[in-house]
């Protein structure tokens, strides 16, 4: 991968990352209360852990094809 090429990924990485992070504060800001906001993100949390468990589950199972 060329400087540019690099460049141009970290560029969508970014882009992608203050998106998805901009959607979540927007619920955040949502919330109702202390307590609602800290539910709210610990339910982000646990969503995003699951996520990452499903990716290397599907990305083990790819290696042992």
């Amino acid at each position: 991968m060329d400087m540019d090429q690099f460049r141009q990924q970290w560029a969508r990485e970014c882009g992608r990352r203050t998106a998805v992070l901009g959607s979540i504060r927007a619920h955040l800001e949502e919330q109702p209360s202390p307590r609602t906001i800290r539910t709210a993100a610990r339910g982000w949390c646990a969503q995003i852990t699951a996520m990452a468990d499903d990716v290397i589950t599907a990305r083990r199972n790819q290696e042992h094809e």
